[in-house]
């Protein structure tokens, strides 16, 4: 039996267990998908900033930056083969999320897991081998298929394994994973700048083979998860044996008739994509477009693949810019950790709200600063600089305790285990749709809008967080296989949840 951590059972009584160190280990292995994800985030925006990588790679970026005293601070990054350079990796992960979804369905959450590392491994010694740019870019493409699989996973592993009172803390940890990678690059990056000979951009790309190299490794060892389990196989005995080693105790009996249940209709599902498409499935369908894309147009990938370049517009140098960089980044992962102390006491709803005010307010001054003191030519003063970089991490922290680890948490949670996998994939598959929009698009916005890009995002965290708190139920200890009950919460929702009532009378009858 697991070691247990503490004896508390489902606050609803529904089910029994505690946090054991089974749980612990295996989701924090699962997580190690985050870290990729995240040390590709931070080493794109960082090695897009160091003058060896953009001479070798994009000679007219770096002529424009060093000779052209006429372009304007705005303009200086903006190409398209630079972007396509970062966004390249969100069209591969957008096209392999719904391969990701069959296999996960099939086959279970840990062998898309292990497909996700093995892909990423090889994209990392693509990239830190590159001698052109469409090496590169080849690389970032298999980058891309290895995050495509692992988010499409390492989510809902985390959401099945925990126990439901610790749901949300546990699955936060993708994010704080995310954070982690983000800013383990954003030190690399900083330490390599320094090395000379102009060859440390080659140690910032291949050093994402270590991560991967500890996620596919660790894959082969991982447990699957007992809904998994029952869904691939009629071996109920080998499920029960799993849940009781999860759960710390044997009496799960009631756990495991959920998940028998919800597996024998899942079952009955030939084509999930197109069930998920059904009026009964709205809300869910509705919330796996709504909450990915409005993660992405928070405005926080503007930070985080263009926090190096955004801070060398606003006058910092080279050094500094990567340095600003680190500082964000423990920024985000701090608030990230505080989330998930908090996320299973305060609910989501709360920290979805109170997030989206901090990022509001914290993008509209930056904005008014760069609108009154940054121009077409020259830089900012010092001091301004700095308040800009204090701005940008209260921004920061309030993406990373509300709209960073709750945009991957609340789609995990919400759907039955029947359209589990594919609305997954429509989350990851949005999320990527959006991430490479912005990410494309970026540096042409920033040309064109200048200051105004952070008022335009700044609009978008006022729609999305009305959204939150006219159309988001609260999904805080309730169990994953009874989360249809919560839309019950939102008289919007009450239409559709009757029609699923009326139809689940029928079935039973």
């Amino acid at each position: 039996m697991a070691v247990e951590l503490s004896i508390t059972s489902d606050p609803g009584g529904l089910y029994n267990g505690k946090m054991t160190w089974f749980v612990v280990l295996s989701c924090m292995m699962a997580a190690m998908g985050g870290v990729i994800f995240g040390y590709d985030i931070g080493i794109s925006g960082g090695v897009t900033s160091m003058e060896p990588f953009l001479e070798k790679f994009f000679p007219k970026v770096y002529r424009r930056m060093k000779e052209d005293t006429e372009i304007s601070n705005y303009c200086k990054f903006d190409s398209q083969l630079l972007t396509s350079f970062t966004s390249s990796m969100y069209v591969a992960g957008l096209l392999a999320s719904f391969f990701a979804s069959s296999i996960t369905r099939k086959f279970g959450r840990k062998p898309s897991i292990l497909i996700g590392g093995a892909a990423f491994l090889a994209g990392a010694a693509l990239g830190g081998s590159a001698f052109n740019v469409y090496m590169l870019i080849l690389g970032r493409v298999l980058l891309g298929v290895g995050v495509g699989f692992a988010n499409q996973a390492v989510p809902l592993y985390l959401s099945e394994m925990a126990p439901p009172r610790y749901r949300g803390a546990i699955n936060n940890g993708f994010q704080f994973s995310i954070g982690i990678g983000a800013l383990s690059a954003n030190l690399i990056n900083f330490g390599t700048e320094k090395i000379k000979g102009g060859w440390g951009w080659r140690i910032s790309l291949a050093m994402a083979a270590v991560p991967a190299t500890i996620l596919a490794i660790g894959a082969i060892f991982l447990p699957e998860t007992p809904s998994s389990l029952i869904q691939l196989s009629d071996d109920t005995e080998r499920a029960k044996l799993m849940l009781q080693r999860v759960r710390g105790t044997e009496d799960v009996q009631a756990e495991l008739d959920d998940l028998i249940k919800a597996s024998s209709i899942s079952k009955t599902v030939e084509h999930p994509f197109k069930n998920i498409m059904k009026r009964k499935y709205r809300p869910q369908l509705v919330m796996a477009i709504a909450i990915p894309f409005f993660q992405q147009v928070t405005g926080i990938n503007v930070i985080a693949f263009y926090a190096p370049i955004l801070f060398r517009t606003i006058g910092l140098g080279e050094s500094a810019s990567l340095m600003s960089s680190v500082v964000t980044g423990i920024v985000g992962t701090g608030s990230t950790f505080i989330s998930m102390l908090l996320v299973d006491k305060l609910g989501r709803r709360a920290l979805f709200i109170c997030g989206g005010v901090q990022m509001f307010f914290s993008q509209i001054m930056v904005g008014g600063i760069m609108a009154a003191q940054l121009g077409d030519h020259g830089g900012i003063g010092e001091g301004y600089s700095y308040v800009v970089l204090i701005l940008i991490c209260i921004y920061v922290a309030g993406f990373s305790w509300s709209w960073g680890p709750l945009g991957w948490l609340v789609p995990s949670e919400i759907f039955p285990l029947e359209i589990r996998s594919a609305g997954q994939s429509i989350v990851v598959a949005v999320s990527f749709l959006f991430t490479f929009i912005v990410a494309q698009t970026f540096l042409a916005m920033l040309c064109h809008f200048k200051s105004g890009i952070f008022f335009f995002f700044g609009g978008w965290v006022v729609v999305m967080t009305a959204f939150v708190y006219y159309l988001l139920p609260e999904t805080k200890n309730t169990p994953i296989e009874k989360m249809d009950r919560v839309w019950r919460e939102i008289g919007f929702w009450n239409k559709f949840v009757g029609e699923m009532d009326e139809q689940t009378k029928t079935e039973a009858a």
